[in-house]
């Protein structure tokens, strides 16, 4: 096994590396905007070691969805509970999928 390089972060959606501003401005947005996201706990940032707020490109795409459903009116809590929620339900689905391969591969009938 390897140690990571640098490289390798290259192509890691969890890796924190847009600061507040650069997330904001990639957005189209302001940084309480992004601030409101951590408030509803839609998004937690990591923190600098000088405690600066750094993203994630996962984070700026949550980011993103939030920001079209405020842009059409939602508002911010409501918009973070939706994503919420609807990431919840995804979660369940794909567990549920899992659970149903598992049962036919074993020769059980999946119920539907």
């Amino acid at each position: 096994m390897t140690a990571d390089t640098p490289l390798d972060r290259i192509d890691d959606d969890d890796y924190p590396a847009y600061t507040m501003g650069r997330a904001a401005e990639m957005l189209g947005t302001t940084p309480a905007f992004l601030r409101a996201l951590g408030e509803a706990r839609l998004i937690t940032p990591l923190r600098s070691e000088g405690g600066h707020r750094r993203y994630s490109r996962y984070q700026l795409r949550i980011a993103a969805r939030a920001r079209e459903m405020v842009d059409q009116g939602t508002s911010i809590e409501a918009a973070c509970r939706i994503i919420i929620l609807e990431d919840q339900l995804e979660e369940a689905q794909r567990i549920n999928e899992e659970l149903r391969r598992r049962d036919v591969g074993a020769g059980h009938k999946a119920d539907v």
